[in-house]
């Protein structure tokens, strides 16, 4: 079971930083910034580790988005992952999972071709931005149309 952690991290005009991932799963696909929570870490300590790795700047949590955990999720095998919104500070690069780094405007972004499942993060994000709340893979499924 792995168990990871994503960010949206979104700038003062609600803009959202996406990578471009550069590995052999979703490899050129678009992807909110996160990864695995490694055993001697708490799910903060691996967001900030993370992100750091991924972009170069630093992250403050404001909130957690909530949790997904559909069974196909990842390709690699069994994934869950703590969703959490927040707010950074520093000069955006990519690095190490990142083949390149952007912002994108909400609506745009749900235009992209996403990585994992990072399209019904982003829905859940956008009905977060309207009506706060926790969301989790079954709720955003009854709350979203097919």
């Amino acid at each position: 079971m792995i168990h990871a952690v994503d960010s949206i991290l979104v700038d003062s005009d609600g803009k959202i930083i996406l990578i471009q991932r550069k590995s052999d799963t979703f490899d050129g696909y678009w992807a909110l910034p996160g990864g695995m929570v490694e055993l001697t870490e708490t799910v903060e300590e691996a967001l900030e580790r993370e992100i750091r790795e991924e972009t170069g700047v630093n992250v403050k949590q404001k909130e957690i988005l909530g949790v997904f955990s559909h069974l196909d999720r990842d390709p690699r095998g069994r994934s869950i992952s703590t969703v959490f919104v927040c707010e950074y500070q520093g000069v955006k690069k990519a690095g190490s999972d990142a083949g390149s780094i952007k912002m994108y405007s909400l609506e745009e972004a749900l235009s992209l071709d996403l990585a994992f499942d990072h399209h019904s993060i982003l829905t859940a994000y956008k009905i977060w931005c309207k009506e706060r709340g926790t969301y989790w893979s079954k709720k955003l499924e009854s709350i979203t149309p097919s």
